[in-house]
């Protein structure tokens, strides 16, 4: 366990669980937390022994946001008033961005600033009474990391307006049925859910993982003949590797794979 006063790492076998660790503001993002945060994200993803980030808070609360006394007397009405923005969108980004996959798991309140973490992430496991949204609006503010670029493009242009215009708070159940986030479940099971879920994760090959997701990652942002082309390159890097053989040998010869992660 790797410890500072706002954010926790634990390695556990092959799963990175990451908690926010600021329960007196509700997991209140700071800038040390994002720091850190952005150095965690690097260490998970250079470690091969590490097929999954698992990002929960502490206090079965997730994130409340950005904590409001450090946004008011350090950012409203300062001439670094976009600092904090550009900061929460470049490690929101790269937790998007990593080769490893991340699951949020989201308990009382996933709002602002950890609404913004949690779509950052791949995917999402909710308790069914987690109150989450963008919620921005109800103070006259607005995210700065992902809300108009990454929430379209999961839930469609009107249920994002719907959210980011009345600054609704969805339970969990209700962020299921929004396509907002893969499950939800009752308290007691939570854990149980979210273990199951990760099980598919980590028994994966790590190198297709990591060439999935990426491609994955970028099937909306280019045109069809484009998107052939890195089709093309990726079935032609899978056929190429070490893992790809493992995966057909293993099923011919009816066995378990082993990866080798290349």
């Amino acid at each position: 366990m790797i410890d500072t006063d706002h954010i926790l790492l634990e390695k556990d076998g092959d799963v990175a669980r990451v908690w926010l660790n600021r329960p007196h503001k509700k997991n209140a993002v700071t800038p040390e937390l994002l720091y850190r945060l952005d150095e965690i994200i690097a260490e998970v993803d250079a470690d091969p022994n590490l097929k999954v980030l698992v990002l929960r808070g502490v206090n079965n609360t997730f994130c409340s946001g950005f904590d409001l006394d450090i946004l008011l007397s350090d950012y409203v009405g300062s001439t670094n008033a976009m600092d904090v923005a550009v900061l929460s969108a470049k490690v929101c980004d790269r937790l998007y961005s990593m080769n490893t996959p991340s699951v949020a798991v989201l308990e009382g309140y996933v709002t602002a600033g950890g609404f913004e973490l949690m779509i950052s992430c791949d995917f999402a496991i909710a308790d069914d009474d987690a109150k989450i949204g963008d919620f921005h609006i109800r103070r006259a503010l607005f995210g700065g990391a992902g809300p108009i670029y990454r929430l379209p493009r999961m839930i469609g242009i009107r249920k994002t307006k719907e959210l980011m215009l009345t600054g609704k708070l969805l339970s969990g159940v209700e962020a299921a049925d929004f396509d907002l986030i893969n499950a939800s479940a009752p308290a007691a099971e939570l854990d149980k859910t979210v273990e199951e879920f990760i099980a598919q994760l980590t028994d994966k090959s790590p190198f297709m993982m990591k060439l999935t997701k990426m491609t994955i990652d970028r099937g909306l942002d280019a045109d069809i003949q484009s998107l052939m082309v890195m089709e093309h390159l990726a079935v032609g890097n899978a056929l190429q590797s070490e893992d790809g053989r493992e995966g057909v040998t293993a099923f011919l010869e009816k066995r378990e794979p082993k990866w080798v992660g290349r």
